[in-house]
This record gives structure tokens, sequence and C-alpha cells, in this order.
């Protein structure tokens, strides 16, 4: 079905496709927007008006005014009425523009590492906050385990041996504060063990480098390569390796089956502890997922996961499987001081996994992304075909290798125009020479209402 609204005052026609009135004309707006047909700042007709030019009831299109505010693409204020959300302000964008001296804030960011946060499923999460509410025991609000609530760790178990291989059981698993809390805790306790050095890969986050760095350990950086990944045949007398096998960061290459194999070899022969972080395990898009190397031998691996790709940084949410000679030493390093993790949260998360939640959230974003990645490819393909995208068959993020020499120049025309960027060589080891040029590009950042135009700027700066 197609309208006309003059109310606009220009001829704006939307297709309201679908057996649904609500969700045709939900998707009709989302377009307009999404496509640029309805600016920012644009006052729509009241849910009255535009009730009475489609011939559709007002209450349909009260209720879809109000999924698209609660989604960020629309705003509605008293005695302002419902307008097309604001994505950047105009009045800086031409003040930028009179005074080239000075670099543009920041518009989009397609800075790799968090998730569509826009995303994150408001409505699904407060009802299983509901029901674990209503449902926790008493002790819930007492201190409790170290360890975390025993219910979000027994559905954890069954979780990750379904979706990620991982040989778990409730009692090995640690609730964290994120990967990055686990790391902490695992850096003490390899000290404890008096392990000196911890093998790191040739590209990753200088913050979890950092981190290990600061308890006292050596990091020296293993070799790569893009067709193999990391060359866990170079372990040598470390105590420990910090590895993203899955899909390595940010390379995006998963590791060799042989080179897994060498590296639960190397961890059997002399000892050693693999710390694996699986941060972005659910999506895999061209392929069946690479299942964890915990499952390899989870009696040398320690299983890092987190909410924070999945659902969103700002929960704090994360687990540790553990070997069982590691589980008491991690235990005592959390403590009773440093749980950091609400049990109410935890319980949540155990409601919103078991309800089936979780998977149907994941599986959205799955294909989400997947779609986002594709219109990355194209766009490149079309607009920048010098370009090399690689590490696309998972994740949230993929790497463009650019012409010798072009990397910090084109992140820093980016940022003049108000697009964040970050070349590859913000994540290559103090160790490694100096390497290819080429961009991170986290296509997973943007809100949804916001990937067409970092889309549209990412192209504009290329080569």
């Amino acid at each position: 079905m197609t309208d006309s609204w003059a109310t606009f005052g220009a001829d704006l026609h939307l297709e309201l496709r679908g057996s649904g009135l609500r969700a045709g004309l939900t998707e009709a707006l989302r377009e307009a927007v999404r496509g640029g047909r309805l600016a920012p700042g644009v006052r729509l007709p009241s849910s009255r008006s535009l009730a009475a030019d489609l011939g559709i009831a007002r209450n349909t299109v009260a209720d879809a005014y109000a999924e698209l505010v609660a989604e960020g693409w629309l705003t509605a204020r008293q005695g302002s009425g419902t307008r097309v959300a604001q994505r950047s302000s105009a009045r800086a964008t031409k003040r930028a523009a009179t005074q080239p001296q000075a670099r543009r804030t920041s518009v989009h960011s397609l800075k790799p590492g968090s998730p569509d946060v826009g995303s994150f499923p408001r409505a699904q999460w407060l009802k299983a906050a509901r029901r674990a509410l209503a449902d926790a025991p008493n002790d819930a609000f007492g201190y409790g385990d170290p360890r975390g609530r025993i219910e979000l760790r027994t559905v954890l178990a069954d979780y990750l041996a379904r979706a990620r291989g991982v040989h778990a059981d409730p009692s090995r698993i640690v609730i964290c504060a994120g990967f990055v809390h686990g790391l902490r805790l695992m850096g003490t306790v390899l000290r404890k063990r008096r392990v000196r050095e911890v093998a790191v890969e040739s590209y990753g986050l200088d913050l979890h480098w950092d981190l290990l760095s600061d308890a006292g350990l050596r990091l020296p950086a293993l070799p790569f390569d893009r067709r193999l990944g990391t060359d866990t045949r170079a372990l040598g007398r470390e105590g420990a390796v910090l590895m993203t096998p899955a899909h390595q960061f940010p390379m995006g290459t998963p590791l060799h089956p042989a080179r897994r194999a060498a590296a639960v070899d190397w961890a059997r022969s002399t000892g050693g502890v693999i710390l694996e972080d699986d941060y972005d395990g659910e999506f895999r898009y061209d392929r069946q997922p690479v299942g964890a190397l915990q499952g390899l031998d989870p009696e040398h691996v320690v299983y890092f996961g987190t909410t924070s790709k999945s659902l969103a940084p700002a929960l704090r949410l994360g687990w540790m499987v553990l070997p069982e000679a590691l589980v008491g030493e991690v235990t005592a390093a959390k403590g009773y001081s440093e749980w950091s993790t609400s049990a109410l949260d935890q319980l949540t998360l155990a409601e919103f996994i078991s309800s089936g939640a979780y998977d149907r959230h994941v599986r959205g974003m799955r294909a989400s992304y997947r779609r986002r990645r594709d219109e990355l490819v194209a766009a490149l393909a079309e607009r920048a075909p010098s370009v090399r995208v690689t590490g696309i068959a998972a994740g949230l993020h993929a790497v463009l290798e650019l012409p010798e020499g072009t990397e910090r120049s084109v992140v820093q025309a980016a940022a003049w125009q108000g697009l964040a960027l970050q070349g590859l060589s913000r994540f290559r080891h103090a160790e490694v020479g100096a390497g290819r040029d080429a961009l991170v590009v986290g296509y997973g950042t943007p809100s949804d209402s916001a990937w067409a135009g970092a889309l549209e700027a990412l192209c504009r700066v290329l080569p």
C-alpha cells in the first residue's frame, strides 16, 4: 500500500508491506529515516492526523511511534511533537566547516570492540529481571559464593557445552565482571605460582597486555601469519599463553587445527596454561562455528567468555571455566571483598538464557551483523576496489588492507570528517616490526540508524 503525506510539505511515499499494519508502518518509517528521506529534526504528523491520512486506527500509529522512540529513531517531547532523532549537531557541523584548523567532533564511530548497544533487548531483559527478582531465594540478597550464583553457573555450563563445545561443570565456573576482571585475577594467580612469562599474540589489545605486565609478567610475542594464525609451535618455557583462537583479534584468522593441537601439546608437556579469550564466539557467518579450544583439554585451558559482545559491555558480566586445579586459587584471588558482580544481574542473565531469549537475541544480531558485513564488502568493491577486506568470516569487525604508507593519513582524514577509526598499528605488539597498513573497522559498533552514515563516511576517506 502506498500513501502520500501532504503534512510533510513534500511527497513522501511509504510502502506498508506485510500482513500487520503496525509492523508495516514501523518498518516503513524506519526505512524512510535510514534512507534519508526523513531528515533529522523533521516533525511527524500527530498520531491522530497520520491515522486519518492512512485510514488506520490511531493506536496503531501511536504504537509504531512509541516503538521507534524506544529504538532511538524518533524523539517525543511534550509540546514539540514527534520528530526524527538528531544524529549530529547541525550547528557544530557548520562551525567546524568554517574553522578548518579545528578537528571536528566525531559523529560516527567504527572503532572495534563494541556491539550495537542500541539493539540491547531492553524489554526482554526487563521481563527476565522481573521473573528473576520474583523467584530469587532469600540467600540471593546475602554475600553468597564468591564463585557466583549457582543458578547462573548451572545455566552457563549447559549453554557453553551446547553452543561452544566447552566442557564445563558449574563447580569450575567463576563469575567475574568481564574479561578484564578475569584476566587480572589470572595474572595474580600466575604470579603466585611463580610464572614469569605469558606469551601473547603479535596483535591484540594493549589494555590486556598492560594488566599482565602490571602483575610482573613478561610478555613475549608469538609470530603470526594470515593463513594459519598464531604460530604456537614457537611456544617455549613460558608458563602461560593468552590467545583468541576462534577469531584472532584483530586479524580475524581462526587458529589452524594443527596449531591448536600444538598449543595443547605444549600445555600438556610443560604444565602450562592456555588463556582462551572467546570474545565473539557466537558470531560466525560463512561456515560452522569454530569450537572452543578448551574442549581439547579442559585441564590446561582457562576459558573466558562475556556478555560484552553478545549483549552489552555495561552489564559487566563474564565467566571463567577453569581447570580443576585452579578453581581454589582463582576463588581465593577473587576473595570475599571483590565479588564485583551483582547477584540480581546474575540471576537475570540466568533467566534470560534459560528462557531462550539469549539465543533468540544472538540469532537476530548475527543476521544483522552479517547484513552489515555484506554491505561493507559491497560498498568497498564499488567505491574502493583497491582496498582488500579480510577477517570477515566471523565477529563484529573487518581488517581493510590499505596501500603502503596510507594508514596514518586515512585515520587522520577520517577524524577531520567526524569518523572515529583505528589503524592496525594500534594493535601491534612492541616486539613486532613494521607491518602492513590497514584499518580495523568495527562494523558492529554503530546503531542501526547510524550505520548507513558511518559506511558512507568510511568510503569517502578510503584511497
